[in-house]
């Protein structure tokens, strides 16, 4: 029986970041893909603002509520408040993420600034970048160099910090969850129309991440995944 259920769209990095976590832990779940609107199956639409009301992917929920299990009443959306509760919840081995009662203060706080750093600073300004190449209505060429500016730049500091792994992984001590929040934002890099050429250490660690077999599976089934309402 599948415990958990992942919202998802087919676009967009955020709901593949969670999957990728759901992969590595080996957890049951299903997806439910959604699509941009206010219909029936869409994100602005009255069936999906039941789960997330402010209508964006990730949402995460369990299939089958258990009142005897605590975590499962739990639904969460922002693709970081999944991920915590994951790791939190079911990452008891931490293969993913740093055990506090092992690591060292400076490990610990590396990995939270590293998480930060994606989330706060490279993420949004690669989907600021993202929405004046495609998506707004007026062309603005002077706010698409200042978000392409930043975005090469953010890119020059991620390329340092991966030159610490020779490109293995963000934190040198191996693949983990800042991995699978990094993952899906700079393998953008084509949508968002970057030039990726002289970042070496980016270019090998998205061979490295990509080639996994959990990442090629999430990148194959999240597309072909089950409408959440087919109309």
């Amino acid at each position: 029986m599948k415990t958990l259920t992942l919202h998802v769209h087919a676009s967009g990095p955020n709901p593949y970041k969670v999957a990728i976590v759901l992969e590595n832990l080996k957890l049951p779940y299903e997806l439910k893909l959604w699509d941009f609107g206010d219909g029936e199956n869409g994100m602005k639409g009255p069936n999906f603002l039941k789960i997330n009301e402010n209508g964006r992917v990730p949402a995460l929920a369990t299939l089958i509520p258990a009142p005897e299990d605590p975590n499962s009443s739990v639904l969460a959306w922002e693709s970081t408040a999944c991920i915590n509760h994951l790791l939190r919840t079911y990452d008891t081995s931490y293969t993913l993420h740093p055990n506090p009662s092992t690591t060292s203060p400076q490990d610990l706080v590396d990995y939270d600034k590293w998480t930060s750093f994606l989330i706060t600073t490279l993420g949004p300004m690669m989907g600021q970048l993202n929405w004046y190449v495609h998506h707004n209505a007026t062309k603005n060429e002077d706010a698409r160099a200042r978000y392409e500016a930043q975005s090469y730049r953010y890119l020059d500091v991620l390329e340092g910090q991966l030159e610490k792994s020779e490109g293995k992984s963000v934190l040198p001590g191996g693949f983990g969850a800042v991995d699978c929040h990094f993952y899906p934002w700079v393998n953008g890099w084509t949508y968002a129309k970057l030039d990726i050429g002289k970042y070496e250490k980016i270019k090998r660690w998205l061979k490295v991440v990509g080639e996994r077999p959990e990442v090629k599976k999430i990148y194959e089934d999240i597309p072909k995944a089950e409408k959440a309402f087919k109309g």
